[in-house]
């Protein structure tokens, strides 16, 4: 992998981290001791699957995600 492109998959990285850390802060604002396995399974609570602004952070994450698998994909066909 080139260097560039080295560079654009960490940065995908620490977008994902921030987007992550920034979820899992959310949730735990409305439910207390959350875990980062819990927002795996947000359908496991009520109060983050019924909640919009839980949901919109969460979209943004999954997001991020594609976008670094597409990039990925494309890299690998060059």
């Amino acid at each position: 992998m080139k260097k560039k492109d080295s560079l654009l998959v960490e940065l995908f990285d620490e977008l994902i981290a921030f987007q992550e850390k920034k979820l899992l802060n959310y949730a735990a604002e409305i439910i207390p001791n959350v875990t980062s396995d819990d927002i795996l399974q947000p359908n496991d609570y009520d109060e983050l699957e019924n909640h919009p602004f839980f949901r919109y952070e969460e979209g943004v994450l999954k997001g991020i995600q594609t976008a670094k698998m597409a990039v990925l994909a494309k890299l690998r066909e060059d």
